[in-house]
């Protein structure tokens, strides 16, 4: 990518490599000041562009973000897994310091709400609206709301 493209996707709040850049520096450092400067920067990057990450987080990998950052709230307690694929609007909630753990290549599909302690299996599609408060075994779709599961390789009424 040339300079405009650098340029233009800074100045969308796209340009997410500074963001994970404090990431991955934060999360190397021990308890003490520079921890706490660096989370402020992290903090302070999330808001530009529109979300949040805290700061406790345990992001396995740099999850896609096609959209960017814009909606995203992912709870300090919070694990997401390696090749996840999270859309706008996406709330990773906690309930009593407990926050969902995310298996690996997971789509969660925009204005999703995963709350509380719960796990979701790796593998699994999570669409678009849905409201999550359950477990949700590998290779799962869960659709609509309330939260419908449709099992691997399971066909609704259409057929399809």
């Amino acid at each position: 990518m040339g300079i405009r493209g650098k340029i233009i996707d800074y100045s969308r709040g796209n340009d997410l490599d500074g963001f994970f850049r404090l990431y991955r520096w934060q999360k190397k450092m021990p308890a003490g000041i520079v921890r706490d400067i660096l989370t402020f920067f992290m903090s302070r990057s999330a808001h530009r562009h529109g979300g949040y990450i805290g700061p406790d987080a345990l992001l396995k990998g740099r999850p896609s973000l096609p959209h960017g950052l814009h909606g995203i709230f992912i709870s300090r307690y919070a694990q997401v897994g390696e090749n996840c694929r999270i859309y706008q609007n996406v709330t990773i909630g906690e309930v009593d310091r407990c926050a969902p753990v995310i298996g690996d290549n997971c789509l969660i599909g925009a204005g999703a709400v995963l709350l509380g302690g719960i796990r979701i299996g790796s593998n699994v599609k999570i669409g678009a609206g849905a409201v999550i408060c359950k477990d949700v075994p590998d290779g799962c779709t869960v659709v609509s709301q309330p939260a419908r599961m449709i099992e691997k390789g399971m066909r609704d009424e259409t057929g399809i």
